[in-house]
């Protein structure tokens, strides 16, 4: 292309991606006259003002952005386009830099754009020393051609009006479903190209469009939660290409991809062994230090119970539900830092349906809501990061994980996994088994296997004890599906634990600095424990 067409090419790609839409006719470089390379190199130049008002106003003038354009369908590399939002800080030694280090936050629909601005919070000083860190909002998320099913902000409040996180009655088992129906056709309706083309495969191979955009001739990547998903896949695509991958808060791939009721069946599970092993630690710590202490499990189980029969109302004047409980708790058990309030707001709601109770001398504080997406999402979130309206949750979930075409059988299943998931169990149907049997997508490309194609570099897996949303035995079976794997492990609660234990970040910088993985089965400590 000559120089005109191609700035006329980055404006028009720039000019859609604000839109939102796709670009049509461009094709892949390949498919231009003497065209050396399938892919462009990375056309760096400076963030949108509203990207860097995100971002730490010391890295505002070391970062820089780009829109890579990748195919719409990776199968047809001549037909549509879209673009990907990357940022890119740079190494802060670049006589030392070892290449780029890719990051994912997790998700699906995170939107990963800003924290290569962020570094710090995960990796030493050596790993900033020596890497670009490159983030990046996947395709339909964020700034990348966002997929959304709604016009107006108004469409979706009318339909999410009577789409329940918890149904319990039949009525709003009912509204439930039908809602979702809704919702699935309004995405069939407004969602546009990308949506039979929002699977992990297809993000793991617009990775290795961005891989070579930067010049690596092979990928470094840190993925955190459904991030080790797209780890996972790459590895298994392009095994040649994977320099050091480190995937941290792991899904089980291959239930993922091949049940996807089971795995949401197992989430839940995961979610209550993280409660009940944090009500533990509370009663062991004492009233002093977990306001909650003293049989904090069977209080626990009693404010569930009573709240299933009616709300609890606080001296505040503040009406407490089940689905407060629920929500509240699972996204609290992301981060143990919110622990302590956590215990404090339940032991409010304890006291207030047991006047009997005496009130610990603390004060009943407001316990935040993790931004992670509701609950359904496993974005680890950065402080003060504002969400961004798209529906690619949904998008690459109802992709990926097959589910039974029909949702009519849910209020059975629902009850089943309750039994099984008393606190949990019921939430997590509500989410992916309910809304995916009338996702609008047909035969998408998706990839299914297999797992244990061989690097030449062991991944690096990473597990909590405790993880909520990922449950350490999903760590050890990503290890063990993976061709050629490491699992190191953090006698830790929380959701992924990159840059909040100092032995396993010391493992990691070796390991994505060096080469040198390592030894398998290493347990770790966190820098910090709970309460």
């Amino acid at each position: 292309m000559t120089p005109a067409a191609t700035r006329a090419v980055r404006v028009a790609l720039v000019s859609a991606l604000a839109l939102g839409t796709v670009i049509t006719g461009l094709g892949s470089a390949s498919a231009q006259p003497g065209a050396t390379s399938a892919v462009r190199p990375a056309a760096w130049g400076p963030c949108a003002a509203d990207v860097l008002a995100e971002i730490p106003a010391a890295e505002r003038t070391k970062v820089s952005c780009a829109v890579q354009a990748v195919p719409v369908d990776h199968s047809r590399p001549r037909g549509d386009s879209t673009g990907v939002v990357m940022m890119k800080r740079p190494a802060g030694d670049p006589a030392k830099k070892i290449g780029s280090l890719f990051i994912n936050p997790g998700g699906p629909g995170g939107a990963g754009l800003i924290y290569s601005a962020y570094g710090s919070s995960f990796f030493t000083p050596e790993i900033l020393e020596k890497f670009d860190l490159i983030g990046f909002d996947p395709r339909g998320v964020g700034r990348s051609a966002p997929l959304r099913c709604f016009r107006t902000q108004e469409e979706a409040e009318a339909v999410n009006e009577g789409w329940y996180a918890l149904p319990i009655t039949k009525d709003e088992i009912a509204s439930s479903i039908r809602q979702s129906k809704v919702y699935t056709d309004y995405c069939k309706i407004n969602a546009g190209p990308l949506l039979n083309h929002m699977s992990t495969e297809a993000v793991a191979r617009d990775l290795d469009v961005m891989r070579e955009a930067v010049g690596d001739r092979q990928l470094t990547f840190v993925g955190f939660s459904y991030g080790t998903l797209l780890g996972a896949t790459y590895a298994n695509i392009f095994p040649h290409r994977s320099r050091a991958l480190v995937l941290d808060g792991n899904v089980d791939p291959q239930l993922r991809l091949t049940n996807g009721a089971q795995y949401d069946r197992e989430r839940a599970r995961g979610f209550e062994i993280a409660l009940d092993a944090m009500l533990k630690r509370c009663d062991s710590v004492g009233v002093e230090r977990c306001a909650f202490a003293g049989d904090a499990r069977k209080k626990f189980d009693n404010i569930r119970e009573s709240l299933r029969k009616s709300p609890t109302t606080l001296p505040g004047g503040t009406q407490v539900t089940l689905t407060d409980v629920v929500g509240r708790t699972a996204s609290n058990l992301y981060s143990p830092t919110t622990f302590k309030a956590l215990t404090t707001w339940l032991q409010s709601i304890h006291a207030a349906q047991n006047p009997s109770a005496a009130l610990t001398a603390q004060s009943v504080v407001d316990v935040p809501m993790l931004n992670n997406l509701g609950g359904k999402a496993d974005v680890r979130v950065l402080p003060e990061t504002p969400y961004t309206s798209d529906d690619s949750y949904y998008a690459v979930n109802c992709i990926d994980k097959p589910f039974s075409r029909s949702n009519r059988n849910w209020a059975q299943t629902a009850d089943r996994w309750e039994r099984e998931s008393r606190t949990f169990g019921r939430y997590q149907a509500a989410s992916d088994l309910l809304t995916c049997p009338t996702w609008p997508a047909r035969n998408p490309d998706r990839w299914i296997g297999p797992w244990n194609r061989h690097t030449k570099n062991p991944i690096v897996v990473v597990g909590n004890y405790y993880d909520p949303a990922t449950q350490y035995l999903f760590s050890q079976r990503m290890a063990k599906q993976l061709g050629n794997a490491r699992l190191i492990s953090v006698d830790a609660f929380g959701h992924c634990i990159l840059g909040d234990s100092a032995g396993a970040d010391a493992a990691v910088t070796r390991y994505l600095v060096d080469l040198t993985a390592p030894a398998n089965g290493q347990v770790f400590q966190p820098n910090a424990q709970p309460f």
